[in-house]
């Protein structure tokens, strides 16, 4: 049986600077948070696929800090291709992450981690 390592090498794509997600060859399905087999086929055919990064907050939410502390938004990305992520919404106030809103990702470094999260872009007319 082979061993695979989805989270290592998910990380290790935004190491990178890239942004990739898995596709099912046979359902054609894409598939994230990164497995080694298909969710409801079990198929062992996951392939990486670049994301185009486009997405549409789903659900959203602001977590209030203690000030000096800066209050951030948590949010349910829908990704263009299908998935949902976790993440959160940059560059706007976090009370005024909408759903609905039209998102676009970017890797940015976390405490020395890269990590996925999504500016806001004018929606496609």
């Amino acid at each position: 049986m082979d061993v695979t390592h989805p989270d290592a090498e998910f990380r290790a794509f935004l190491v990178a600077g890239r942004f990739m997600i898995q596709r099912s060859k046979s359902s054609g399905v894409h598939v994230f948070y990164p497995r080694a087999v298909a969710p409801g086929t079990g198929a062992r055919d996951l392939e990486w696929v670049e994301a185009s990064g486009r997405g549409v907050v789903y659900s959203t939410t602001v977590v209030r800090k203690k000030p000096p502390e800066p209050s951030y938004n948590v949010a349910l990305i829908d990704l263009a291709e299908g998935p949902r992520m976790m993440s959160r919404v940059e560059g706007v106030e976090p009370a005024a992450v909408a759903i609905g809103m039209a998102v676009q990702a970017r890797i940015v470094d976390q405490d020395g981690e890269p990590v996925v999260v999504f500016d806001t872009v004018e929606p496609a007319a």
